[in-house]
């Protein structure tokens, strides 16, 4: 009898911290399913893991689309097998000063990086419970803690999220769930990250300060350390940061 593998699902598989959390998994052996709208963005980091000797499929999947996501989670566990993570990733940041941000804006950030949290939470669990073993994990941000001036509608649904992350630790960790959220606060060593910084302060900038940006490894390795504590001492909620971040 073959031994189906075991399975992490990344759920807003992105460029950045999704996709190096996908590397890491799969480098643990696991077979990776990376979550996202375009399969032809998936489609390179997908070729990377198999070129490391690792297991890799993509979903097209639009998170925020109750159905679908029930569909997906079935669909895995029909034909890839059983799901023993799930990361939780899609991110919505957005900042727009609040007089400009309109009711619909508002509402867009919220589906994406708060209800659609919910509903990959709620699916991974449902399948999780019947084995009584599995880690969900929430990605979450500086403004997971706190709101800032103009990301009023971001910190609205990461603090939301937040409270979701905290509301299925409680009600599944018995059940041998392990429900954890991990707080990035700070700039990840990003080409999205870089970007926002060529915008900001044009081509002359000063490249940023040694030590000031998280390595996406290091992000990833995160993740890979809540999954893996032993039940008798679980985290719920981590917060990394670099050492000169002001916090």
């Amino acid at each position: 009898m073959t031994t189906p593998p075991k399975v992490a699902v990344i759920v807003g598989a992105g460029d950045a911290i999704g996709s190096a959390a996908a590397r890491r998994f799969a480098r643990g052996g696991y077979t990776v399913c990376l979550v996202r709208r375009s399969l032809e963005k998936a489609a390179p980091h997908v070729a990377a893991i198999q070129a490391e000797g690792g297991q890799a499929h993509a979903f097209s999947t639009d998170a925020r689309d109750e159905a679908a996501m029930t569909a997906l989670f079935e669909t895995i566990e029909r034909d890839i097998g059983p799901i023993e993570l799930c990361l939780f990733n899609a991110g919505a940041n957005t900042q727009m000063g609040a007089l400009e941000t309109s009711g619909t804006l508002f509402e867009r950030v919220w589906r994406l990086a708060c209800f659609a949290g919910f509903l990959t939470g709620r699916e991974a669990a449902r399948h999780m419970l019947s084995r009584g073993r599995g880690t969900i994990l929430f990605t979450g941000a500086t403004a997971s803690l706190r709101g800032g001036a103009g990301f009023a509608a971001f910190a609205a649904a990461k603090a939301g999220l937040r409270a979701v992350a905290q509301s299925l630790a409680r009600e599944f960790g018995p059940q041998g769930i392990h429900v954890a959220h991990l707080i990035i606060d700070g700039g990840v060593d990003s080409p999205a990250i870089h970007a926002r910084r060529l915008a900001r302060f044009g081509p002359d900038a000063p490249p940023p300060e040694p030590g000031s940006l998280m390595a996406l490894d290091t992000v990833a390795e995160a993740y890979w350390t809540l999954h893996t504590q032993p039940r008798d001492g679980w985290t719920h909620e981590m917060d990394i940061r670099p050492s000169v971040e002001r916090w």
